[in-house]
């Protein structure tokens, strides 16, 4: 009978190899948490970064593509909505006799002033348009 018991005993695992157990495995979770609430953080940034950028430089083509027959008109824009909570500034700036300067900036609206703030700006990007004819 004794070496019945002394099996029962060596089967399992104790409430001291589990508490170890448990708490090594907390010890390995937490900066694997920290690692993953960092990722996600840093996809939601450059997300809001890609889509900037896509919407920036749909403006600007589509500046480049009315700068063909209306050369003479100002491109400038404050402040223009595009999409959802994005807003669009244009600089239209005379850089010659029939050259011109165009920024396009483009953020989200974080704090919902329906202004783009410094801060807010995500993606800049400028080009030259010349007089085509």
């Amino acid at each position: 009978m004794r070496k019945t018991r002394r099996r029962q005993r060596k089967e399992g695992f104790t409430l001291t190899e589990v508490v170890v157990a448990s708490l090594l495995l907390v010890i390995a979770i937490v900066p694997i948490l920290k690692a993953l609430t960092s990722a996600h953080v840093s996809t939601a940034i450059i997300e809001r970064r890609t889509h900037s950028l896509i919407l920036a430089q749909a403006k600007l083509d589509e500046i480049k593509a009315r700068s063909i027959y209306h050369y003479d008109e100002s491109f400038a824009a404050v402040n223009l909505p595009l999409g959802d909570s994005y807003l669009v500034h244009v600089e239209d700036v005379p850089a010659g006799a029939d050259l011109r300067e165009i920024t396009v900036s483009v953020g989200q609206d974080l704090n919902d002033s329906r202004t783009l703030q410094e801060d807010e700006i995500e993606v800049t990007l400028s080009t030259y348009l010349a007089r085509r004819w």
